[in-house]
């Protein structure tokens, strides 16, 4: 019986990928009570793709563990780390703060403490190391381009890199950290930002990206399609809370570039993400109403949480946790439901 490909696809956010990592621990604990009590979340998606913040949470939960070909860290301990190092890459001191108040004259953010932290996390993994297919997007403002980091596509020195430099240019979104200057392990340099820029949401990239794949050859599953066509794919798709501050008329009339800048990424990073959610809802619309059931979008309230990407206050991490924590408790069935088909199609 041929099983259906299990695709992951992880939203931008900064700091608010807290939401994302207490959702997914929650569906992993699912796993554990289901099918083994040691399941990491990472060894039950063929494919993972992740922006910005999204594509460092990729990274953690396909780093390969003591076998090559399964995962290291459960999401607990990714989330551990997540809120542990978010507080050294976002700080911000004192005397930067009064040089370069809001970002105006300089990215918002050092892009050192960031480079630190994911050399320690990283140090020389590469990119086609990881355990399973991913897509982790960043955007190559040199060429023009679209850039995608391809695990599958990574054998090849031209297309394989250090995850940290992965994680580093993915997560280089504009205002908050300066353009990342990266090498593959080719020798060949790129400067890259957030691929946030054009795919916050990468689903549809995901989708894109699984259709070129021969996935019973490279997981080595023989169940498995190869070149799937969206009717054998499952697809969840997970947003970093939701964010709907309006914006009036007067607000902005006759506002200026400097006004606009905010506002504008605000608006651009969400109306991506709500672009792409409304696609896939129309695709597996088409496939009738059993198979359009396997698209799941996930989009949890802020509460009382910050919609700020940078804000690593305790107590925003805390409202974070309970954002992410308040989704699960009113969708508890739906996570379950998505727990047993991963384990289903295993």
């Amino acid at each position: 019986m041929t099983k259906k490909i299990r695709i992951l696809s992880l939203d931008g956010g900064g700091i608010r990928g807290i939401i994302t990592c207490v959702i997914l621990k929650y569906i992993e604990e699912q796993l554990q009570k289901i099918d083994h009590p040691d399941a990491k979340i990472g060894d039950y998606f063929d494919l993972v793709a992740g922006s910005s913040t999204g594509g460092l949470i990729t990274a953690l939960i396909l780093y390969p563990g003591n076998d090559p070909q399964k995962a290291k860290y459960s999401v607990l301990e990714a989330l551990e780390l997540y809120a542990e190092k978010g507080d050294s890459i976002f700080n911000v001191s004192f005397w930067e703060r009064l040089i370069n108040p809001f970002g105006l004259f300089n990215e918002k953010i050092s892009q050192k403490n960031l480079e630190k932290q994911l050399d320690e996390v990283f140090g020389k993994l590469e990119l086609k190391n990881l355990i399973k297919p991913c897509l982790i997007t960043s955007y190559d403002i040199s060429s023009r381009k679209a850039k995608f980091f391809c695990s599958h596509e990574a054998q090849a020195p031209l297309e394989n890199f250090y995850m940290k430099d992965v994680c580093r240019a993915t997560s280089a979104a504009p205002t908050f950290f300066e353009p990342a200057k990266v090498k593959s392990l080719y020798n060949q340099e790129y400067t890259l930002v957030d691929g946030g820029v054009y795919a916050n949401n990468p689903a549809m990239c995901a989708y894109a990206e699984a259709r070129k794949i021969p996935f019973s050859k490279k997981i080595q599953e023989s169940q498995k399609p190869d070149y799937p066509s969206i009717k054998d794919m499952i697809i969840v798709s997970i947003g970093t809370g939701q964010v709907l501050k309006p914006y009036s008329f007067k607000e902005f009339e006759n506002a200026g570039k400097i006004k606009w800048v905010s506002p504008l990424i605000d608006i651009l990073l969400t109306a991506n993400a709500e672009t792409v959610d409304y696609y896939l809802d129309k695709m597996y619309h088409t496939l009738g109403p059993r198979n359009r059931k396997n698209y799941y979008r996930i989009m949890p309230q802020l509460k009382n949480a910050s919609s700020e990407m940078d804000d690593t206050s305790k107590k925003n991490i805390y409202e974070l946790i309970q954002a992410g924590l308040f989704y699960i408790d009113n969708n508890r069935e739906q996570l379950n439901e998505i727990a047993r088909k991963l384990v289903k199609n295993k």
